[in-house]
């Protein structure tokens, strides 16, 4: 008796052993049968090197004022994060300047760029030029500049001044939407190192700055900022370390800005400094009329004397301070880019 239900048991534990294997290798798991097809899509969307184009530029390491190392002050990845990377178009122009290399800036503790009143940070090679303006958007300049960076199919650093990214939204999206790096000028231009202001008003105005072009934008800009007619003084430098902000002076001025300038002038003193110091960051104005008149002669010619444009770009866009993104929006009613296209807020209805 004992015998026989031992060999009934035996049966059925072996039944239950070949039906669970047959069910294992036979049913598809989704957890199983969506890796391989994962894996393929992620395969799919990657280019090898070998496919890079002559449209491509390549990417350096960080730059950083301090040693790479984490920060509890450096922010994750954001939506605004994500924001900052536009997307390449290609060139049409075969022989054009282009850009030679991209660098991403860690902005870490307030790094200084420009060897006029910083000299830390020497990243540049000989022949490579950072090109940069300032005191912009300004409508006719502004739009005649960013044609001459497109036509050579280059990229510049663009310091906003606040009240103008206010006055002129619109522009200053063209410059963020043609792939250049967007940073702040203060908010009206006024002179941060004059004893006229108050610790709070130079606060005032860096962060107001930095909220008028954020809310022009419609996305955070890079930490990127120019002090007005490069005045720097301790307390504010000390100010924009804590924000993690960094602050540019320039390799050589253009001198764009006095009475007296002309295109060729321009051209000629930016030519004439370049070739004496080899390399540099260029400090030029959109917002002067002579300087979009001279812009493209001047790459013609940084192409001709084998200079190549090096693009500056965050490693994080700015983390703007919420009281004055409020107070950009209550106080100097900002114009504010909006999000909804332009079909669901205006339809033609009759025609």
């Amino acid at each position: 008796m004992r015998s026989a239900l031992g060999l009934l048991l035996a049966s059925v534990v072996s039944a239950g052993l070949i039906a669970a294997v047959w069910f294992w290798t036979s049913s598809p798991h989704a957890e199983w049968s969506s890796a391989p097809a994962t894996a393929k899509s992620a395969q799919a969307e990657r280019l090898p090197a070998s496919a890079k184009s002559a449209d491509d530029v390549d990417v350096t390491g960080s730059i950083s004022g301090k040693p790479a190392a984490a920060s509890p002050t450096t922010p994750a990845a954001t939506p605004a994060t994500a924001a900052l990377a536009q997307p390449a178009t290609p060139c049409a122009n075969p022989d054009a300047l282009g850009v030679s290399r991209v660098v991403e800036v860690d902005t870490t503790g307030g790094p200084g760029f420009g060897f006029e009143n910083f000299k830390q940070l020497d990243f540049l090679a000989d022949k490579e030029v950072v090109l940069t303006f300032d005191d912009g958007p300004w409508p006719g300049n502004t739009p005649a500049v960013l044609k001459a960076l497109a036509d050579q199919c280059t990229k510049a650093v663009f310091f906003s001044i606040g009240k103008h990214a206010s006055y002129h939204p619109e522009i200053l999206r063209q410059v963020y939407a043609a792939g250049h790096t967007v940073g702040a000028h203060t908010w009206s231009h006024a002179n941060l190192n004059s004893k006229k202001l108050n610790e709070q008003q130079v606060k005032d105005e860096i962060e107001k700055g930095f909220s008028a072009v954020k809310l022009a934008l419609g996305t955070a800009p890079a930490p990127f900022f120019r002090f007005p007619e490069l005045q720097h003084n301790a307390a504010a430098m000390g100010y924009l370390g804590t924000r993690n902000i960094a602050v540019f002076s320039c390799d050589l001025d253009s001198f764009d800005f006095r009475k007296n300038s002309t295109p060729d002038k321009v051209v000629q003193t930016v030519m004439t400094k370049l070739d004496k110091l080899g390399k540099g960051i260029i400090l030029m104005h959109d917002f002067q009329k002579h300087t979009a008149e001279a812009l493209p002669e001047l790459l013609r010619r940084l192409k001709a004397g084998g200079y190549k444009i090096v693009q500056m770009k965050a490693k994080a866009p700015v983390q703007t301070l919420a009281e004055y993104d409020e107070m950009m929006l209550k106080d100097e009613k900002v114009p504010v880019s909006s999000t909804r296209p332009v079909n669901s807020v205006v339809q033609t209805v009759s025609q």
